[in-house]
């Protein structure tokens, strides 16, 4: 029997590194693994349908669902999750001492709809009472000027979001007080070489996401793995040979964390971390499939909704390709 070759775009993740290197093979499928920039896998399959299968960002997809005929179904396999309190980041200029403090300020995103805000702005609500549509958003490049939103909005009126000039940068603008505050997925540049001016809101992050984990029982999912439509509808067994095959490529990575015989990253107190976030988390603190993630996807779908990027609140059933629902142990 012939195996279909499918093109696949993604970071270099340990937990897809089986994948890359052909230790773990899909049933019936040859994938041709590009590792890439997850910002040029997101605009070339958002943009142009490049790849077979690709990571793309939560909220993107979630945004190409509210389209007619949408272009990709998913899979629940999560290459990325991300708590994200550490990647607020507030300008020494701005008063801003507490999250509270936010209310009516000027707030830079990358991307309006971009995965790490959605949740920032989910987390502020829900734990601050920092109301999305209570300030101003600034959306523009990071470090480089120029950067616009990979998919078209159509927010309701009540948020302001507005474009920064054709030459500024986030990361300036943020160190020389023309914006209060910033949320990203990636530290600004300012950050590190103008700490007097740039810093973060939440400087003991670590205990603040562990609290907020023991709370909420929520590791923020930022990535999915995505299946061009019309690639499924003709294979539609792909789906759960691609989902075992990504199981398989984590448990695989989860266990090299624990051998202690040569560490395989080059962190030194790799093993007391990874025991420590066993304690924490459980020893299944990253999770694929539907109902382990539930509760955080649904919490996900609401802020999108709330936040005026989905029309109406997402349900699983739509979101994931339903040969994926029935639970399986490797």
């Amino acid at each position: 029997m012939s195996r279909l070759s499918l093109s696949f775009a993604c970071w270099g993740y340990d937990r897809t590194q089986a994948l890359q290197n052909g230790t773990v093979r899909p049933d019936g499928i040859d994938l041709n693994f590009q590792v890439l920039d997850v910002e040029e896998t997101f605009f070339r399959m958002l943009r142009n349908r490049e790849f077979d299968v690709a990571e793309l960002s939560m909220s993107s997809y979630c945004v190409t669902l509210g389209r007619d005929n949408p272009d990709f179904i998913a899979i629940p396999v999560f290459p990325s999750r991300f708590f994200r309190h550490s990647c607020i980041f507030v300008s020494s200029r701005s008063g801003i001492e507490k999250p509270q403090d936010l209310v009516g300020k000027r707030i830079g995103v990358p991307e309006y709809q971009m995965t790490a805000p959605v949740w920032i702005r989910g987390i502020l609500q829900d734990e601050y009472g920092v109301e999305p549509a209570s300030v101003t958003y600034l959306s523009g490049g990071e470090e480089e000027p120029g950067r616009e939103e990979k998919l078209k909005l159509n927010l309701p009126p009540h948020f302001k979001l507005e474009p920064i000039g054709p030459t500024q940068t986030l990361s300036r603008m943020l160190a020389d007080g023309e914006i209060d505050a910033f949320y990203t997925a990636r530290a600004p540049s300012t950050f590190y070489s103008e700490p007097q001016n740039v810093r973060r809101l939440f400087p003991n992050f670590v205990d603040v996401e562990k609290a907020y984990f023991a709370k909420t029982n929520i590791f923020p999912i930022m990535h999915v793995v995505a299946i061009r439509r019309d690639v499924y509808e003709k294979n539609r067994w792909i789906a759960q040979a691609l989902y075992k095959a990504f199981s398989e490529a984590k448990r695989l990575a989860s266990e090299e964390l624990l051998i202690s015989a040569s560490l395989k990253t080059m962190l030194p107190w790799q093993i007391a971390m990874v025991e420590e976030t066993i304690a924490t988390m459980g020893r299944e603190w990253w999770p694929y499939g539907i109902e382990n993630n539930r509760h955080v996807v649904e919490t996900f779908t609401r802020y999108h909704h709330e936040q005026g990027l989905s029309p109406r609140v997402l349900t699983i059933e739509e979101m994931f390709a339903p040969e994926t629902f029935a639970e399986f142990r490797i």
